[in-house]
């Protein structure tokens, strides 16, 4: 007994570590990209060692990119309370972790196509990579943007072998998505990443002009997202109104963070995001199912 509590503890601390919750920010995008590139299912065989690299590679990336952070997660009041920071998991155990998951990466990589085994290197330096980005980058929102925009791209690759204007604006949309909110979260730590000389674009341009970018981002976002309705085929009354109930959500993340009122940054980041990402994949579904 005693050793079952011990091991579902630790099951519950690797979760947490890797935010298992927000799985759906990774592969929201990956999934409607599958279903768009197969117009529909694809075989049983794509589909499952889809699924396994999409939840390996964003899990992968999460627990080492608490590794490699853990030196300022320490002394970030925000951020100290995080597992490895307080003992909860270990370093070594973490890396040990992410390495299983990038195994199984590209384990599953191997079993789609040849394209995606020889692409996954790339996909695996942009996880592992994007993490040291903002030690010398304020432009660190838009790597980790691209880093998950991969996941849009590799599933339409996946089912297709062929890189085509669609997974192309997907990942566009993506990659703006990601980085708009990353500006949003990362505005509330502009002072200690002046202390450590981290770098992010609320830290060199302030908050003000920062949320302006953010806005730019999701703006940019939007666009492809609209560009891709009219691409794929399948989309129309659903997806549309899909749109605006992202249009607006977006909107809300703006209204509720302002420069001088950033204690609904996490809600905006993270939170109205989580509805973003289950929005478009519903509608996305909705229309190429129904």
């Amino acid at each position: 007994m005693a050793l079952t509590i011990k091991i579902f503890r630790k099951i519950h601390e690797y979760s947490i570590l890797v935010m298992f919750q927000h799985t759906i920010f990774s592969i929201s995008f990956g999934l409607v990209a599958m279903l768009i590139a197969a117009h529909g299912l694809p075989d049983w065989k794509t589909f499952i060692w889809l699924l396994a690299a999409l939840l390996s590679a964003r899990t992968g990336a999460n627990a080492i990119n608490r590794v490699i952070d853990v030196f300022y997660d320490e002394k970030n009041p925000r951020t100290r309370l995080r597992q490895l920071p307080q003992k909860k998991l270990s370093a070594r155990e973490v890396i040990l972790f992410s390495g299983v998951c990038f195994a199984v990466f590209f384990i599953a990589a191997g079993q789609i196509n040849r394209l995606t085994l020889l692409l996954s290197p790339l996909a695996f330096v942009f996880m592992i990579g994007y993490s040291y980005t903002k030690r010398f980058t304020a432009w660190c929102h838009l790597i980790l943007g691209f880093t998950c925009c991969m996941a849009p791209v590799g599933a339409y690759i996946a089912v297709t072998g062929e890189m085509t204007a669609i997974p192309i604006f997907l990942g566009a949309a993506n990659l703006f998505w990601v980085a708009g909110f990353d500006v949003i979260y990362g505005a509330q730590d502009v002072e200690f990443d002046h202390s450590y000389g981290l770098h992010s674009i609320p830290a060199t341009f302030g908050v003000a002009d920062g949320l302006i970018f953010s806005s730019i981002f999701h703006g940019f976002s939007f666009f492809s997202l609209v560009i891709v309705g009219f691409l794929v085929p399948e989309f129309g009354i659903i997806y549309s109104c899909g749109l605006l109930l992202i249009g607006g959500l977006l909107i809300l993340e703006h209204v509720i963070v302002q420069p001088n009122k950033l204690q609904h940054a996490s809600i905006a980041s993270y939170n109205v995001n989580e509805l973003v990402s289950v929005v478009f994949l519903i509608a996305g579904c909705s229309d190429i199912f129904l």
